[in-house]
């Protein structure tokens, strides 16, 4: 069983990854969809059906989300060019239009990724795992607070970029052959350098928020990083579902 990444102790982050969770980080990070995946076993028609369910949930609940976190930057007129609390605010844009432009990106992405391996990335029903994430981020943007929306875009990242490292570690039954190919332009994206990097920006940032152990931020970042393990492991589809969701109208 996988542990979570080892970092500095004293840090929001790595007292997150330390928790015990309800539901284990394994239980997102190693999921059965991508062990799958990382063997090379994972049908086309579940990869399709995780391929439609992913850019909805880019192109509808990641892009409004990343708008309600931009307008919950508190930016005030009181605050100097150049002032630290001006700085952090204008890295938060910086790192949140970055968020946003790769969202754009990749919601081309997976429809390229469907044409060039012949995958079905339309006419899937919504998954109610989809419906569920995208309502918990619509519930933590609304209430705007920054700290709040920061862990649970870091949480999201962290968790993606572990899960498909994952999948990474593992070595396909036949490497041509199936979905395999596919996979492989997806663990590319997920687990490259530029995104390495966005996800170590994204920890610098939540723990420079100046989040107190203790404090009511604090308790609910762990109640945010435990409800992201469970969206996250809800959201990977399970063998059975691609022969009920694709809507027989398409």
């Amino acid at each position: 069983m996988a542990t979570p990444p080892t970092a500095n102790p004293t840090t929001l982050t790595a007292h997150l990854l330390s928790l015990s969770t309800p539901r284990p980080y394994s239980a997102a990070t190693e999921h059965p969809f991508l062990t799958a995946a990382g063997l090379g076993t994972l049908p086309p028609a579940l990869l399709s059906l995780w391929l439609a369910q992913d850019r909805l949930f880019a192109a509808h609940g990641g892009s409004a989300f990343i708008g309600r976190t931009v307008a919950a930057v508190p930016f005030s007129s009181l605050d100097e060019p150049g002032s630290p609390r001006e700085q952090r605010n204008q890295e938060l844009v910086r790192v949140l239009a970055y968020s946003l432009t790769n969202l754009v990106r990749e919601v081309g992405f997976f429809g390229d990724v469907a044409r060039e391996y012949g995958l079905k990335a339309e006419g899937w029903k919504e998954r109610k795992a989809t419906r569920d994430y995208t309502a918990e981020m619509v519930r933590v943007g609304a209430e705007g607070r920054i700290e709040d929306a920061m862990v649970f875009l870091w949480a999201m990242e962290q968790i993606y970029l572990d899960s498909w490292l994952y999948v990474a570690s593992l070595k396909p039954v036949e490497a041509e052959g199936g979905t395999a190919p596919a996979v492989k332009t997806l663990v590319n994206n997920w687990t490259n350098p530029e995104f390495v990097k966005f996800v170590d920006e994204l920890t610098q940032i939540v723990n420079s928020l100046g989040i107190e152990p203790g404090s009511p931020a604090w308790i609910r970042a762990e109640s945010i990083w435990a409800r992201v393990i469970e969206l996250e492991e809800a959201f990977w589809p399970v063998g059975g579902e691609e022969l009920t969701l694709l809507n027989e109208k398409m």
